[in-house]
Order: C-alpha cells, then structure tokens, then sequence
C-alpha cells in the first residue's frame, strides 16, 4: 500500500478509515466548523428552517463575526446582533464580535487550529490554515447549514499536487511573489479540485507568519485545498498560541502525487499580477510605468505581523507620494497590538498611510477604501477580479508588502529592491 499525502491522512482518520485514494467519496466527521459574519447567519437561518434545534456540538464551532467592524450599515450591525443572540442560545463560546480580526488568521493564533484537524469552514479562503498542517476547506451557506446539524459532510478525496519551492530567494522576494509565480505557471484553473501541499526549502526557511500566504491563495488556483507539512517552526507558533496539541503531521515519505511542480526561488523576482485575474502574472520589472491611486496592505493573505514589518523595513523614515492613498489593516487586534509594542504602526503611520482597524479592510469592496471608477490600485490581497473592490472599472494589481510599500513612496509601481 502507497504512502499518503497529508490531506489523505487527515480525511482517512476523520472518516474512521486507514486509508483513503483519490476519487473515492467519504463521510468525514469535521473538528471544527466556522463561519463569518457574512456566511453564517444564512446557514444558521437554513439550519432552523430545516427543523434544527441544537447545532451537533457547540464547542467545535468558531463564528467570526467582527471581522468587518466597525459596521458599515445598520443592516450589518443588526445581522451580527442575531447572530450574537444565536450564538448565546445555542452555547456556541467562540463567537468574535468586537473587531477581533480576520477568521483566518485569528482562529490560528487563537491555539483553536491544530495539525491535522479537518475544518469546514464558509468563506473561500478556509485553506489558509493550511500552513499548520490542518485541512480547511470552503462550504457555501447551504453545505454549512447541514455541518453545523450534523458535524459531518461527504468529501470527494483530492489528488495532491505537490508544489516545491527550492533555493534561496533573491532579496525582496517572499512568499506572496512564490504564489503568484505558481498562478502564472498553472493558471487560475491548474489544481482544480486537487489539494496543494507546499514544500522545499525555501517554505522551510519561512516563518509561518510568511507560510500563511501560500495556501491561502490555493482556492485562486481551483484547488480544494492547501497545506504545508510540520515541523519545529510550527510547533513552536502552536506552543506560544497556546495549542492544546502541538503533534506534527506530515506526508509519508511514499506519497503518491498526482503532479510535481519545481520552482526555483533563486532566481524569481518580485511578483506582480495586473488586471483582472490572479494569474496574469509578470515580473515587476516588466509592468512599464503604472501611476497609482490606492495602495493596500493587510487582508488575510498578507495582513499579519511579518507583512507589516516589511512595509515598515521600506517606509520608515520616508513618505507617501503626493496624491496616494496608503491603507494598511492589520490581520488582527494581536497583530496590531504587537505592531504598536514593536514601533511598526509609528513608522507607517509617520510614513503617510491610514491605519485600519483589524479585519477585512478593503478587500471585499465592503468598507475601509472601496475604489471608485478612476482608481489604479496596488494591493496585497489575493484577488483583483473586476469589481471586486468597489466601481468595476477600477483596477487592481496585486503584490508582495514589499512592492507595495515601495510603490507608495514613488505613487507607481516599483521594485522594491531599490528600497532594500
């Protein structure tokens, strides 16, 4: 019998099973089940209309309903008050409603993510948690609405694509540029379905504040999911967060892969995407002379402490180009908090940009810096579909906090090497 991935061993012991092969379908029970505040009132409100009473088990259910505070509307602020009243009905503990910050981020540094776990969870970016060695996967409102019943759900077992990041990064390349780089080469469609496991050197020699960025943008590239093996990096991160469990998971050494991907990191240059997908991806010293309006730097893919204090390593001591709008939105409360200790908000802050509270920001197009018709932004999240962040004729470019703390200081588009 062949080895397994990491995702199939997870799938195989939530589903009671030895082992599992790709292809075959499975009841899985699920850890943890999570949802925000924009997904979890519909599959709350699905889950009476269907007849349900009590949620299978309250301690294994996380909602994140804070990560868009301050409320934009009322309509906004009176879905989480149900939700709030829901919760508190139900005995669900862990609910967030005071700007704790983005779910994809706070769950992890909260010690409620461990290795190995299966979690279903209802927003597009459930992967991220990918980096501890835990299998998150996306569910519509409607697929949540049947977990939050019965803490199970059937799952068609994915193949893995292995991904291997190998050298040693050139200066001001980092993880989000490795992504990008693998947008480019396999498209937004190239892992539909599959689960991507990340590996190599380079991912080793990452903090895991930086490993987060790699299997969040897996659902860009059609996948399943994303994950990277355990190792004493991660086990130190779950030690400090307070992880009841810090047990490594990891690929056995037989594992069979679907498909192989090598990219060399030595010699990639900083990143860019351009308008309008994720993987239409250049170098960023072949984008030519792109004037900005808005630079972004946060969201759940590049919003955490490391990312800040690269914008920082460029900005501090200089300033924001005349006419640019530089907003920077800490992943969470922890990461502002320990952004301020660290002197990193001060240096931003003095630079020129606007501090946002935790959470979303402006990713979603909700609030904190939606886009108007005329707007050319620069941004570290992990979309830049037409609209996605206010007027559809905005455009929106994507890159490292690198490039983004650079481009703010020139107002276009600049490699950050120039900084370093």
């Amino acid at each position: 019998m062949a080895g397994l991935t990491i995702v199939e061993k997870v799938l195989a012991r939530a589903s009671s099973l030895l082992s599992v092969a790709p292809g075959e379908v499975v009841t899985a029970k699920v850890d943890l089940a999570a949802a925000n505040d924009i997904t979890a009132p519909p599959a709350f409100r699905l889950f009476l209309e269907a007849g349900g009473s009590r949620v299978f088990d309250p301690e294994k259910i996380a909602v994140v309903a804070g990560r868009h505070a301050p409320f934009r509307d009322a309509e906004t602020a009176e879905r989480v008050g149900w939700l709030s009243r829901f919760c508190g009905d139900q005995g669900i503990e862990r609910i967030f409603t005071n700007g704790e910050g983005m779910d994809h981020v706070l769950l992890p540094e909260s010690g409620i993510i461990e290795p190995g776990m299966l979690v279903a969870n209802g927003d597009s970016h459930a992967a991220t948690i990918g980096a501890l060695g835990a299998i998150g996967i996306p569910f519509g409102s409607t697929e949540m609405s049947y977990v939050f019943a019965f803490g199970e759900t059937w799952f068609r077992v994915p193949d893995t694509i292995l991904v291997e990041y190998v050298g040693v990064p050139m200066r001001g390349t980092v993880s989000k540029d490795m992504v990008l780089a693998l947008a480019k080469q396999i498209g937004t469609d190239g892992a539909n379905g599959a689960a991507l496991e990340f590996a190599g050197e380079a991912v080793a020699a990452m903090s895991i504040s930086e490993r987060f960025t790699l299997p969040n943008m897996a659902i860009e590239l059609g996948a399943m999911t994303g994950v990277i093996g355990t190792d004493k990096k991660t086990r130190s991160y779950l030690e400090r967060n307070g992880c009841s469990s810090v047990a490594g998971i990891n690929a056995d050494g037989d594992a069979m892969y679907a498909r192989s991907i090598r990219i060399d990191t030595s010699e990639l240059e900083p990143q860019i995407a351009i308008p309008d997908s994720p993987d239409s991806v250049v170098a960023v010293s072949q984008t030519g002379d792109v004037a900005l309006t808005q630079i972004n730097i946060g969201s759940c893919t590049n919003g955490r402490s490391a990312d800040l204090r690269q914008a920082a390593e460029i900005l501090k001591g200089r300033r924001v180009a005349p006419g640019v709008r530089l907003h920077v939105t800490p992943a969470t409360k922890k990461i502002y908090t320990q952004a301020l200790r660290e002197g990193v908000i001060q240096d931003l802050n003095e630079a020129g940009a606007i501090i946002n509270p935790p959470g979303c920001g402006a990713c979603a197009g909700w609030h904190m810096g939606a886009l108007g018709p005329d707007d050319v932004c620069l941004a570290t999240h992990n979309r830049n579909f037409k609209g996605r962040m206010g007027h559809r004729d905005a455009q929106i470019y994507l890159c490292s906090p690198y490039v983004a703390a650079a481009s703010a200081l020139t107002g276009r588009i600049t490699d950050p090497r120039e900084f370093l």
